[in-house]
């Protein structure tokens, strides 16, 4: 057989260093994206923080009418230019898609007011970077971790995580159940657990073997936790066959663990401040969003050094070049990653004017999907894009996701959100006799009159998501 040469056409799609940086800067939260400039202009002399133009006004959230001060950014956008060549006529460059000011008086490095406030997700992530696990795990346990509720546990069923890791990391469920027994093993002890049995077997498990009653609370935690309130010890002890003196011992020890670990970082009777990322408001009527102008540190072109490339040797103008473009590829990428949020967020107030209206049982069945393909983007890209983002409204500081929702079917030919049924089971179940509670299959059959088919086990699973009890657990006699 001899060798030849052949030519053919193809099309291959290449990730530029510059869309890379794009997607990364992208996913970020605003605290993570404010140390990644404050490293940039440490490591880049061509950046340089620049100074706030004007006294931050403060947002209102609460007047309908009366919009926030426009972000600089809305007011003014510097045009980026490609050229490697340094030139004098180039318009100062800011990071135009985030606003705000940086101020060596509010405490230290940005890095360090994050670090001072520590968090449940911050404090699982170090330890992760710390573990011996492989990349690849590692980013599986970071979406794991970025999946957790406030009180620690992972209530995302492990299908939506594999969902999460597409199309970066193709996984299947085994392998994320193993990264998650390793994310489980984390401080506190207990976090990650899926159930409330599964909670407390993860804390007994490190007590030493000859503590009383471990044997018997595990083997409690395990099968019998959910009857011990409607059974008590003496029905406990019947059930498994046990002396009521070692059930009330097993019972006493669980009562000594922690039901939710995640408060353990982090103080969950205070209030949570988060920063928005965008700001929402009304106005003549209309709903409008900017950018939040406080969010983020401003940085700029250093000219100083930028005016020195042309007066240095090759060497040296060669190196100051190539930062130059860095900064520049920089700059670019915050201010694509806002006119991103900006446009995923208006896209959310034109489905969602409702919930704004009127609360979540207006909200409108929306997916990744649907809003994809009205901005323009790949649903990758909104799905990072609304990551660990939040927007101010009249309604309180929300995160992006809790404009998205699943729907239903209605008898009228719409569609109702699951979080707007939920919402009508609450009231449902806020309204009813406390004598006489509404039974699951009474709770649908009143969904159906309203026109929302649902069957009696999605009734029971949106009351369970609710942390609403069963109906005979919640009748009051007195």
């Amino acid at each position: 057989m001899k060798p030849r040469l052949q030519t053919s056409l193809g099309q291959q799609l290449v990730m530029t260093p510059q869309l890379r940086q794009a997607i990364r800067l992208l996913q970020m939260s605003t605290a993570e994206l404010e140390i990644e400039l404050t490293e940039a202009v440490e490591t880049n002399p061509l950046l340089d923080w620049s100074e706030p133009e004007d006294e931050p006004v403060p947002v209102r959230g609460s007047d309908d009418d009366q919009p926030p001060a426009e972000p600089a950014q809305e007011v003014a956008r510097e045009a980026a230019d490609d050229r490697d060549d340094w030139s004098p006529d180039e318009g100062p460059w800011t990071t135009s898609g985030s606003g705000g000011s940086f101020d060596d008086d509010d405490g230290g490095s940005p890095a360090e007011r994050v670090a001072e406030a520590d968090t449940l997700h911050g404090h699982l992530l170090w330890q992760l970077h710390l573990s011996h696990l492989s990349e690849r795990d590692r980013r599986i346990g970071a979406t794991l971790i970025d999946a957790l509720e406030e009180d620690g546990y992972l209530r995302e069923p492990l299908s939506g995580i594999v969902q999460a890791l597409r199309p970066d990391i193709e996984a299947r469920e085994d392998e994320v159940l193993v990264v998650l027994h390793q994310v489980q093993r984390f401080d506190p002890v207990g976090v990650a657990a899926r159930t409330l049995g599964e909670c407390l077997h993860l804390q007994l498990a490190v007590l030493a073997d000859d503590t009383p009653g471990k044997a018997l609370a595990l083997q409690i935690a395990d099968t019998a936790l959910e009857r011990l309130p409607r059974s008590g010890v003496a029905g406990i002890a019947q059930e498994l066959r046990r002396p009521v003196a070692e059930v009330e011992e097993a019972v006493q020890l669980l009562r000594t663990l922690d039901p939710k670990p995640g408060a353990q970082v982090g103080d969950l009777s205070h209030d949570t401040y988060v920063v928005p990322d965008c700001v929402v408001w009304r106005q003549r009527g209309v709903w409008r969003a900017a950018l939040s102008g406080n969010t983020l540190p401003r940085i700029t072109i250093h000219r100083g050094y930028e005016q020195m490339i042309r007066q240095c040797g090759d060497s040296d103008a060669g190196y100051l070049k190539a930062q130059l473009q860095e900064a520049r590829w920089l700059l670019k990428s915050v201010e694509a990653r806002g006119d991103t949020l900006l446009k995923v967020m208006r896209c959310l107030l034109h489905q969602q004017a409702g919930f704004l209206e009127f609360g979540e049982q207006a909200l409108r069945p929306l997916t990744l999907r649907d809003v994809a393909e009205e901005v323009g983007l790949h649903e990758s890209t909104v799905s990072r894009a609304i990551a660990r983002k939040y927007v101010r409204t009249p309604r309180g500081t929300l995160p992006m996701r809790a404009f998205f929702a699943s729907g239903i079917d209605t008898e009228g030919g719409g569609e109702a959100s699951s979080t707007a049924i939920q919402a009508m089971i609450r009231r449902l179940v806020d309204g009813e006799n406390p004598r006489k509670p509404l039974s699951d299959a009474k709770l649908a059959d009143l969904l159906k009159a309203s026109g929302i088919p649902v069957a009696r086990r999605t009734v029971a699973k949106y009351r369970e998501a609710l942390h609403i009890l069963s109906s005979h657990e919640r009748v009051r006699i007195g």
